[in-house]
């Protein structure tokens, strides 16, 4: 495992990634500011916000058929009791949803939500884009992830991002100088939203090919959205089609998602490698039971023998508590592997008890310590009681 210098402080934000998103209308204040009514609407239907590209599900439905026993609990935080229904109410939460060897042991939803109803993902999609890398390598349009990513992006070349590899991008670890201060308009993750458009150019690859460099790549962990959308655009650029349909192509359809579902888009028409999948609860649960089967669809081999284990493995330590970072998942000291969003989403997985869960929420804040803290005592109570069936 390689070492990281510094905290990951930006980190706290769990990379919004909000700052390249094109509003439909101009009267539409910042994501990061809706008031509880907006989140509850706008992040079930964020195509009537932001401009949007749709990845297509296919003719058939990956079953997750229902448990014959369903779990139901409560557990102890903060000195006090909560059943799921407490949980949810408290922490504004519009589903939950638990696997356990594949089938359905709880499904609640709440918020006036739907079984129907997308939710929005945020950084969620972050582990979407790492996935369809993996996906490119098995197609052979990637040729490993010891490849320089200017292979890729070749308007890189010259830039800090000489000699730095596919895999020192998902590992958070290119070494390249990035700021990502949502509080300050002078940081990186600002000003990188502010370039203008130029015919046949990304203004992000443009702003990303000015950054110096400041460590040796692979060896400092730094939150950077900017470069998980960049890992969207060279996976779209190896294999010549948008991240909507390579997703399509390689998950939504062969794995069986039961909807479409709606990907946000840059100011240059991109999907955001970093941000902002809308998903059902339900095809957020088959994301995690793709990546528990060892990203196989049926009998064929979607992803390399062996990636879902490496990507959800530590790679780099990135300056919390928690075991590491891999391929744009988290490793919670909990054993679990997870993909997060800020305000309130995940997926988390138990590989060695084959529990999934899902969470999805509108938080009054997008993260705290409070909140983080009493979704890990939800998940290890959920975990307890899928076990114990």
């Amino acid at each position: 495992m390689r070492k990281v210098v510094g905290l990951a402080v930006v980190a706290a934000l769990a990379g919004s990634g909000v700052y390249a998103q094109v509003p439909v209308r101009p009267d539409i204040p910042s994501i990061l500011v809706w008031t509880p009514q907006q989140q509850s609407d706008w992040y079930r239907d964020i195509e009537s916000v932001y401009r949007v590209e749709t990845v297509k599900r296919g003719d058939k439905v990956h079953p997750l058929p229902k448990a014959e026993t369903q779990i139901d609990f409560s557990f102890d935080y903060g000195g006090k009791t909560f059943s799921v229904g407490d949980y949810m109410k408290a922490y504004n939460v519009s589903g939950v949803l638990v696997l356990k060897d594949g089938k359905v042991v709880m499904e609640r939803y709440g918020l006036g939500r739907k079984a129907e109803d997308r939710w929005t993902s945020f950084s969620v999609a972050k582990s979407v884009t790492s996935t369809l890398v993996g996906a490119a390598i098995q197609d052979g349009k990637i040729k490993s992830l010891n490849s320089p990513v200017t292979d890729y992006i070749p308007q890189l070349k010259g830039s800090g991002y000489d000699g730095v590899t596919v895999r020192q991008l998902l590992m958070m670890s290119s070494g390249v100088k990035w700021n990502e201060d949502y509080t300050d308009p002078k940081s990186d993750v600002a000003l990188s939203a502010t370039l203008p458009l130029e015919p046949g150019k990304n203004p992000l690859v443009t702003y990303m090919a000015r950054l110096p460099r400041a460590h040796e790549p692979g060896t400092f962990f730094n939150y950077n959205t900017g470069e998980t959308d960049l890992v969207g655009i060279l996976v779209s650029n190896a294999v010549g089609k948008s991240l909507s349909q390579y997703a399509s192509e390689k998950i939504w359809k062969p794995y069986g998602m039961e909807r479409d579902a709606i990907w946000v888009v840059d100011p240059a028409g991109h999907e955001r490698g970093g941000c902002c999948m809308s998903i059902t609860l339900k095809d957020y649960a088959r994301l995690g039971q793709f990546m528990l089967d060892g990203g196989k669809a049926g009998d064929k081999q979607i992803l390399p023998a062996g990636w879902t284990a490496e990507a959800t493995t530590p790679q780099i330590t990135n300056g919390t508590r928690e075991r590491g970072y891999g391929y744009f998942w988290w490793m919670p000291d909990n054993g679990a592997f997870e993909a997060r969003g800020i305000f309130g989403q995940s997926i988390t997985v138990f590989r060695d008890d084959r529990i999934v869960i899902v969470t999805n929420a509108a938080w009054p804040n997008a993260t705290g310590r409070e909140l983080s803290v009493a979704r890990a005592a939800f998940l290890n109570a959920a975990r307890a009681a899928a076990k114990a069936m």
